[in-house]
C-alpha cells in the first residue's frame, strides 16, 4: 500500500520562529537551491522543508533533482544530468571533491546539509543583511519575457543573467528503492535552468527573451564560478 508521508519535526520549527519575512517587501528574495532525489531516503525531510519555504515571499527555494542516485533502485523522474554538473560545479568553486543530498545552497555561496532548517534560516538572514546594491526586475507578457537591472555604484565584476523554470508541485508514488511505498509531495521543481546573457553592471541592463509553456519563471543574476546569487525576481 501507498504510503502518504507528511515529514514534520525542525523544519516546523524553524519556520515558526520565522513566520514573518525579516526583509522588505521590495527586497530580492534569497535563492535556495535544494540538490535532491526521489531514491535518497535522507531526502523526504528536505523536500518538505522546500515546500514550506516555498510558501515565504523572502526566500526563492528551488529543487535541482540530480541523477546519480538513479542507480540504486528508482530512476527520479524530474532529474537531469546538468542539475549534477551544476552541483559539481559548486563543488569546484570550493574545491571540494565531494557531492551528496540533500545539500541546500544558499545565495549562491553557502552550503548546508538540507535538514538542517535553522541553520538554513541563518544563513538566509545572513544575506538579507549583506544584500548588494542591485535592482532586479522581471515582467511576462505571454511568451515575451522583460528582465531589468540596474546596479549601485558599490556593484563590481559581471553577472550572469539566468532564467530558470520551475513547476510549483508535483506528488510521485515511488514504488522501488530507498522510499519505496511512499507518495512524495514535490515543490519547485526546476525544469530548466539557463544563461541568456552576461552583464558588466555598468549600464542599466534591458533584455527581452522569449518564454514558452506554463512553468513559473525566475531570474537570477549571478557571480561566476558559480558564485554568488546578488539579486532574484520571480516573473509570475
Amino acid at each position: 500500500m501507498t504510503k502518504l508521508v507528511k515529514w514534520i519535526g525542525p523544519a516546523a520549527l524553524a519556520l515558526a520562529a520565522w513566520a514573518a519575512p525579516v526583509a522588505a517587501e521590495d527586497a530580492s528574495p534569497i535563492v535556495i537551491e535544494l540538490y535532491t532525489s526521489q531514491g535518497c531516503s535522507s531526502c523526504p525531510p528536505a523536500d518538505a522543508f522546500l515546500a514550506e519555504l516555498a510558501e515565504r515571499s523572502d526566500v526563492l527555494p528551488l529543487a535541482l533533482h540530480v541523477d546519480y542516485w538513479d542507480y540504486i533502485g528508482w530512476e527520479d523522474s524530474f532529474a537531469q544530468p546538468r542539475f549534477t554538473r551544476r552541483q559539481q560545479a559548486y563543488a569546484r568553486a570550493i574545491d571540494d571533491r565531494m557531492i551528496y543530498t540533500p545539500q541546500m545552497i544558499v545565495g549562491g555561496v553557502d552550503r548546508s546539509v538540507g535538514t538542517r532548517p535553522m541553520e538554513v534560516m541563518d544563513l538566509v538572514r545572513a544575506h538579507q543583511g549583506a544584500a548588494e546594491d542591485v535592482t532586479l526586475s522581471a515582467e511576462r507578457d505571454g511568451a515575451a519575457l522583460r528582465i531589468r537591472a540596474e546596479a549601485g555604484p558599490g556593484v563590481t565584476g559581471g553577472l550572469t543573467v539566468q532564467l530558470v523554470r520551475f513547476r510549483p508541485s508535483e506528488r510521485v508514488e515511488i514504488t522501488r528503492g530507498e522510499n519505496a511505498g511512499h507518495s512524495i509531495l514535490y515543490s519547485n521543481i526546476v525544469t530548466d535552468w539557463q544563461p541568456v546573457a552576461d552583464w558588466d553592471g555598468t549600464a542599466p541592463l534591458d533584455l527581452t527573451v522569449e518564454v514558452a509553456g506554463d512553468d513559473r519563471t525566475a531570474v537570477i543574476l549571478q557571480r561566476p564560478g558559480p558564485g554568488k546569487i546578488v539579486a532574484a525576481a520571480r516573473a509570475d
